[in-house]
């Protein structure tokens, strides 16, 4: 079992302690930030928020969101699961890129946790919203049915851009490699 102890932060908040590892299995969070105190702390930054992965997060958050409340209103309110948990889950990951909370725990692979996010969202949008136009009369189901349409866009761009900026990112890594030579390759070491 490893030995734990509480450092003060440097602010001396009550809220500042935190729990550090002898092992250093938790990485400390950059202290020469300047943190916000209040109700300013719970605002995302507003430099992410002017961003295409904040804008599209927030779109996420909206639509699921006016999503769920169509449901909620209309006779399809079987699907109303879907929608709240994938508000739930995109307002979680706001919050957390925003405050910087996914830069603390880098065992987690956010990048590839948001990919699945926005690609299961996508589907299970897709799939909802075609059975709540055709199957459902009522109009709260069409208009979940066409935000349901619209999220699926909006989570669809989502993943695409994150691709994107993941296969920029494996190609940078590959160009850093030794480049193999082909009598390497060829070449019988039995």
């Amino acid at each position: 079992m490893t030995q734990r102890k509480l450092q003060p932060d440097a602010y001396n908040d009550w809220f500042s302690f935190k729990t550090v590892a002898a092992m250093g299995d938790m990485e400390s969070p950059d202290t020469t930030a300047p943190r916000q105190s209040g109700i300013r702390a719970l605002l995302p930054d507003k430099a992410f928020v002017i961003s295409r992965k904040g804008q599209l997060l927030i779109a996420e958050v909206v639509l699921s969101f006016i999503c769920f409340i169509c449901f909620v209103a209309s006779t399809a309110a079987a699907f109303v699961t879907a929608p709240l948990v994938e508000f739930l889950l995109a307002f979680f990951l706001l919050f957390a890129y925003s405050s910087k909370f996914n830069e603390r725990f880098k065992g987690f692979h956010w990048p590839l946790m948001d990919f699945l996010r926005c690609v299961s969202a996508s589907v299970i949008f897709f799939i909802i919203s075609i059975i709540s136009v055709s199957k459902y009369i009522d109009v709260a189901s069409k208009a979940a049915g066409v935000f349901g349409f619209i999220a699926t866009i909006v989570f669809a761009l989502d993943f695409y851009a994150i691709f994107n900026d993941l296969a920029n990112f494996l190609k940078q890594g590959d160009t850093t490699e030794q480049p193999t030579t082909e009598e390497d390759s060829n070449s019988d070491s039995d």
